[in-house]
């Protein structure tokens, strides 16, 4: 954490006064993060020092003349509040003002209840926090619906996640890695309800802390969670064309210790793609393939989680906690698809041309078990703790295809397949961190953690045998891993003020990685072990006027999994197969980002972020064409084979521009504009130079039409992306929401319809190779109508503190 902005300076002073204290919520009591504060003359109000709170609440000004003070405190959601006549003189030249809350603009200071309205979008100095709770067209939804709202994070039709247009990101569940991250990330993220989400932190230039894995970022879900006195809970159930979910959470918490469960599920019912593609293949010699598709894929979803945790504080400044969590999320498919294959010579006369009936069936599940224990060490002198952490995670995946591909004419199976696939992952971290604050202005940070992750995987598949109809076994066909992987890491960074207006955080992070595979396609791997030093810099300065600009440079990595690596050739599709590549490098990434910042009093705020990333070793999966691939003792023909490679290196530069505006008190205006530049250099035979530029805009109008009935509209564009062999599509989303608050604020109802005048989004696809071009088109249905219900229930009880004698709070309205 950037500790050092807790001394950031408006202007040199010169006297040697101290005026130090906490910011907290006065609803939650949790502390709150980067709030200004400033202290200004009581007679003339001018401005004499500033600062921003660090991620404990915690603020310190010195270098204060003798004189007479008001305390201000601002941060956008909150009351402003004011503390006057503030004495620094030879008789008290250092004051702690204890703890200040910070009362919402919202807050019913009632025991029954207790509204903590935060800003939606809160832009902190390490990371971007998106408050779920308060975006109303997100009720009915999933984390993807979310995701799609937050600036720098892109979320196409099918769930893929983007940051800053890269999809290698790291993915964090209350801080914490999970092996259900291991698998398809975009069904994981349309399995989690968004009523369950408290917030999601988006990390694009990770410090030395933080792990080095993901050269897009970090993108950390938080579920839902209490930390104030009493009990209290919710209940969330939504209906829908689309989807359904429903969530339900207790808190319990009493004095020093604390206690907290949920359960949560979400299915999406059955929803049908239509699909058309247009193969055309570049034969040896002078005939040309065609291979012509025209079919549809039916397919439902499930998901739910459940959990509980504690936390405790065993002895003062001492506290341990615990949590234990289950995933479950399954899909279901089935399909066919209509298929022409036509083989012609130069001067376009058909030589052949054979019409078949595909058939699939697809079925896939996954359970995961997360469980972690932590324990905090707090020192004497303020900022100086020790924490440990331990995490471990295990899944069990199990999957099943079949398929048959059915002659038209002679009405016969002309091939068949069927496979099961069980595998079991395991993984698991144990870290350790030390802060150790030197001064007011120096501040360092060590660290190591170790972190084992390890698949066994088998794949049984059995082929038609058209003489006898039965199903024989694969030898060649099927597979089995086991893989291991496991990193050693150890950190340190220093947080230190320059030339007295500039606030620096340098670290230093090291990454040892090694990895153990067998595939019994190609036997025992040998991936050499690899060291990854792991360099970052933050400088920033905070201007008048609650204005910060940022440097950030970080280098980060990205580690090819157990399936990246896999060369078993995947033949569930006889016409269309993928493998893997043992002999893949890790992806290296460097990151430069510039941003600007602003918080107007009124709740008004704009993110400006200028990037840089630039990869070595791209790893970037692409597509071959054969007329015909040997698979042990079978041949196929007229065959694309999707495989991974390090293809070359890529640049990108890029702009985000978000604001928020606060029209009225009632119409408030978020808007986001993201644009970048991207650069290719492949080594593929189609390859060369490829460029592009990507953009994205969308908007957000919430309008209060009272106090209790809200109305809001979301809508985004995407532009077309550039890949490694041609371009994804555009797409246009929209989203309209209505919500009644209902029983004093503790309910409320709400309606929500997505792309609610079509059913589907079209998406054409056109990708291209040295001998061949694929042009694809996809009907995706998205049209969905919603109702969600929500209620709060229980007592919250919140203790004054005792304020220290000088500490005569005078809060003021407005913000």
């Amino acid at each position: 954490m950037f500790t050092s902005l807790v001394n950031a300076q408006q202007a040199p002073v010169t006297g040697s006064g101290k005026i130090d204290g906490r910011i907290i919520d006065s609803a939650t009591g949790q502390a709150v993060e980067y709030a200004s504060v400033s202290i200004a003359s009581q007679t003339d109000n001018k401005e004499i020092n500033g600062a921003t709170t660090d991620d404990k609440g915690f603020f310190k000004l010195t270098g204060i003349p003798d004189g007479t003070y008001k305390l201000m405190v601002y941060f956008v959601g909150y009351q402003t509040y004011t503390k006057n006549n503030i004495v620094i003189g030879k008789a008290k030249s250092s004051i702690s003002v204890g703890d200040i809350k910070l009362h919402s603009t919202s807050a019913s200071l009632k025991t029954a209840e207790i509204s903590a309205h935060k800003s939606i979008i809160e832009n902190k100095i390490d990371k971007m926090v998106y408050n779920v709770e308060n975006d109303v067209t997100s009720q009915t939804g999933v984390a993807s619906d979310v995701l799609k709202k937050i600036p720098q994070v892109d979320v196409d039709i099918d769930g893929n996640v983007q940051l800053q247009g890269n999809s290698n990101i790291r993915f964090l569940i209350n801080g914490k890695p999970s092996t259900i991250f291991g698998n398809n990330i975009a069904d994981v993220l349309q399995a989690i309800p968004a009523s369950q989400i408290q917030s999601i932190e988006v990390i694009t230039s990770p410090g030395a802390k933080y792990d080095a894995e993901g050269t897009g970022g970090i993108i950390n879900i938080i579920m839902k969670k209490s930390t104030a006195q009493g009990i209290n809970g919710s209940v969330t159930l939504t209906g829908g064309t689309r989807l359904e979910n429903g969530s339900f959470n207790l808190n319990a918490r009493k004095g020093v210790f604390g206690a907290h469960a949920y359960f949560s599920g979400n299915t999406q019912l059955l929803s049908t793609t239509l699909t058309n593609s247009n193969r055309t293949g570049q034969d040896t010699g002078s005939t040309t393939s065609t291979l012509l598709q025209s079919g549809s894929n039916s397919f439902t979803r499930l998901g739910y989680q459940t959990g509980a945790g504690f936390d405790w504080e065993i002895a003062p400044k001492n506290t341990i906690s615990g949590s234990i969590g289950y995933f479950y999320y399954g899909v279901n498919s089935n399909g066919t698809s209509n298929r022409e294959s036509i083989l012609q010579d130069i001067y376009s006369n058909r030589l052949s041309d054979s019409t078949n009936l595909l058939n699939t069936g697809n079925f896939y599940h996954s359970h995961a078990l997360d469980y972690s224990f932590d324990y905090k060490k707090e020192f004497k002198k303020e900022g100086q703790e020790l924490d440990i952490s331990y995490s471990a995670s295990s899944g069990n995946d199990y999957s099943y295809y079949n398929q048959s591909l059915e002659n038209l004419n002679t009405q016969l199976n002309t091939s068949g397949s069927y496979g099961n696939n069980p595998d079991n992952t395991k993984g698991t971290n144990i870290g350790i961190d030390y802060t150790h604050p030197v001064n007011d202005s120096l501040s360092f940070e060590a660290g190591a953690k170790a972190e084992f992750y390890s698949v066994n995987s088998s794949s049984d598949v059995y082929l038609l045998n058209t003489e006898t109809g039965n199903y024989d076994y694969s030898t060649t066909q099927s597979n089995s891993l086991n893989y291991q992987n496991s990193v050693y890491a150890a950190y340190a960074s220093c947080s230190f003020r320059m030339f007295r207006w500039l606030d620096v955080k340098i670290g230093y992070r090291d990454e040892y990685t090694m990895t153990n595979a067998y595939f019994s396609a190609a036997g025992n791997v040998n991936i050499p072990s690899y060291n990854t030093p792991v360099p970052s810099i933050t400088i920033a300065h905070k201007l008048k006027n609650s204005q910060t600009i940022k440097l950030a440079y970080t280098h980060r990595i990205q580690r090819p999994d157990d399936g990246d690596l896999n060369p078993f050739i995947n033949a569930s599709d006889p016409q269309n197969l993928s493998t893997g590549n043992p002999y893949l490098q890790p992806e290296i990434g460097n990151k430069i980002e510039f941003s600007y910042s602003k918080t107007y009093e009124k709740g008004g705020n704009i993110f400006i972020t200028l990037f840089y990333r630039g990869n070595i070793d791209d790893i970037q999966s692409y597509t071959n064409y054969y007329p015909t691939y040997k698979i042990g003792d079978s041949t196929y023909t007229n065959v694309s084979v999707r495989t991974i490679d390090n293809i070359g290196h890529e640049d990108n530069y890029g702009l985000n521009i978000y604001g928020s505006v606060p029209v009225t008190k009632k119409l408030n205006i978020r808007g986001n504009l993201s644009g970048f530049q991207r650069y290719i250099v492949t080594g593929l035979s189609s390859g060369g130079n490829i460029s592009g530029f990507n953009y994205r805009i969308n908007m957000n109008v919430t309008y209060d039409i009272t106090n209790s009935f809200t109305i809001e509209g979301f809508g985004n564009f995407n532009s077309p992306r550039i890949n490694a062999q041609g371009t994804v599509p555009s797409f246009t989303t929209y989203n309209l929401a209505i919500r009644k608050q209902l029983f004093h604020k503790k309910g409320s109802i709400a309606i929500t319809a997505t792309n609610a005048f079509s059913r589907y989004i079209n998406q054409t696809t056109n990708l291209t190779g040295s001998n061949f071009t694929i042009i694809s088109t996809r009907q995706v249905p998205y049209q969905s109508f919603g109702f969600n219900f929500t209620y709060k229930f229980g007592k919250l009880e919140f203790k004054e503190d005792k304020q220290p004698d000088n500490s005569n709070s005078d809060p003021q309205g407005g913000n």
